[in-house]
C-alpha cells in the first residue's frame, strides 16, 4: 500500500454536536487521507457517532479521559503519512482548507507548516482577551526560541511525520501545543505559515480552553527552553 500524503488526527470529548459534521467534511474533503479519530473517554454519544460514520479505512480509537494531549499523542503513534495534522473536533477550522495547507506544503518542501488565522482578513476571536492572549503567547514564543510566528496556538501544525516521531511529547492537556511548538523549535525545524480561516465559538458554545491554561501554555515555553537536554 501507498504512503497516504497525510494522516489527519481527530481528539474529540464530548463532541456530539459537531464530530458528525466533521466527520463529513474531512470525508469530502480530504479523500486521500488516513483519518484518525480518537475518543478520549466522552460521557456522550461521540463514539458511537464516530462508529457510525466511520469509513473502513479510518481508524477510531478510544480511551479514558485523559486530556487533548494524551489523545493527539495516542494518534500520532497511528500516523503513517507524510504530512500529520491535527483537526479540532469542534467547527472552529475548515478542514477544506487542509488541501491547500498540504499542497504548500509539499511545493515547499517544508518540515513543517502552521496554519495562521492571523494572515487572513476575518473575524479573529469570540472574546477579546482570546485574541489578547493568543497574541502574546505568539510573542513569548518568538521571543525565546527565535521563531517568527503570527500564530502559535492555532490548531493547524502540519509535520513531516518522520520529524514528529523524533519528538519526545509528554504533556496530556492543551500545554501538547506548545510543548510541539518548542519541540521542533528547538530542533531547528524551521516553521513556514499559511493563511487559514477562522470560526471562533464561544465557552457557551463548547470551547474548552479558558485562561489557566494561558498560564500552562507560557509555564511550558519557560522551562523547555532553559531545561537542559530538553
Amino acid at each position: 500500500m501507498n504512503q497516504p500524503r497525510l494522516s489527519i488526527v481527530v481528539p474529540a470529548y464530548n463532541e456530539e454536536r459537531t464530530i458528525g459534521q466533521i466527520m463529513d467534511r474531512l470525508h469530502a474533503a480530504c479523500p486521500f487521507a488516513q483519518l484518525i479519530f480518537v475518543d478520549d473517554g466522552s460521557k456522550d454519544q461521540t463514539l458511537a457517532i464516530l462508529k457510525q460514520k466511520v469509513r473502513p479505512n479510518d481508524l477510531v480509537l478510544t480511551k479514558p479521559n485523559g486530556g487533548k494531549g494524551s489523545a493527539v499523542r495516542i494518534g500520532y503513534e497511528h500516523a503513517e503519512g507524510t504530512y500529520t495534522v491535527v483537526q479540532d473536533a469542534d467547527l472552529e477550522y475548515s478542514p477544506e482548507e487542509l488541501p491547500g495547507l498540504l499542497e504548500f506544503a509539499e511545493q515547499g518542501n517544508h518540515a513543517s507548516v502552521f496554519g495562521s488565522r492571523r494572515l487572513k482578513k476575518q473575524k479573529q476571536y469570540a472574546h477579546i482577551m482570546m485574541f489578547i492572549g493568543g497574541s502574546m503567547l505568539t510573542w513569548i514564543c518568538n521571543i525565546l526560541y527565535g521563531t517568527g510566528l503570527t500564530d502559535q496556538p492555532t490548531c493547524y501544525k502540519m509535520v513531516r511525520t518522520d520529524i514528529l516521531k523524533t519528538l519526545t511529547l509528554k504533556e496530556n492537556d492543551f500545554r501538547f501545543d506548545p510543548e510541539l511548538t518548542c519541540m521542533l523549535a528547538l530542533k531547528g525545524v524551521k516553521i513556514a505559515e499559511y493563511p487559514v480561516s477562522y470560526h471562533p465559538r464561544t465557552i457557551a458554545e463548547g470551547k474548552k480552553i479558558n485562561w489557566k491554561d494561558w498560564f500552562r501554555w507560557v509555564w511550558v515555553f519557560v522551562t523547555l527552553r532553559f531545561r537542559k537536554n530538553a
